[in-house]
């Protein structure tokens, strides 16, 4: 908890956790750079259907098994805030941490449907945001509401990203991954009773 440490914070159910997620903090730790990503593991998320979500427990110890010894460290943040929406959790994790620098991590295919968070404009307003592109959403940069909204808060180059105070967004390339959980569940019928984590190839 150094002062002045990057942060990168991914969200999200993780049910189940994946080499995409891994993907996008990885691309996010080098090209960034970041200091560590948090993995906020949703208790559940205010867009997700109850029945697409295993127990939070059980996807908690998915992710630490797929993690490892990465410079990611996952946790039940919004459980231990007692906040479900993002919005919230920001506010709270920048209150309690003043001296991190946070960045919001996201993929390009969440890009899409960003518009339909909770005070979705006071999250860009409040920490910079890096947007890893997936796989089947190369234009998402160019349609997604958020970005049209916050056309001249984007950022050309990953130094000017970091120089600048938010709103602050930057879209990541590179590499992409195809994995998605939504993907995984359906393939794979993963058992979301259990705590063994769907086989991921």
């Amino acid at each position: 908890m150094a002062r002045g440490l990057r942060i990168g914070l991914l969200g999200g159910s993780f049910s189940p956790p994946h080499e995409g997620h891994l993907h996008i903090s990885e691309a996010a730790l080098k090209r960034l750079p970041l200091d560590y990503v948090w993995w906020l593991v949703s208790p559940q998320n205010p867009l997700k259907a109850t029945r697409d979500t295993a127990p939070l427990d059980t996807r908690l110890a998915w992710a630490r098994r797929l993690v490892h010894a990465r410079r990611v460290i996952v946790g039940d943040v919004e459980r231990a805030l007692g906040t479900s929406f993002t919005v919230d959790t920001l506010a709270a994790l920048t209150r309690r941490f003043p001296e991190l620098r946070f960045v919001w991590l996201m993929g390009s295919d969440n890009l899409a449907n960003f518009h339909l968070w909770r005070r979705w404009p006071e999250i860009a307003a409040k920490m910079p945001i890096a947007v890893v592109m997936r796989p089947g959403s190369p234009l998402a940069p160019l349609h997604a509401k958020a970005l049209q909204r916050f056309a001249r808060a984007r950022k050309k180059t990953i130094r000017g990203f970091l120089r600048s105070a938010p709103p602050a967004i930057v879209v990541v390339g590179g590499r992409r991954n195809p994995l998605s959980s939504t993907a995984l569940r359906a393939q794979r019928g993963a058992s979301l009773g259990t705590d063994e984590a769907p086989v991921i190839e």
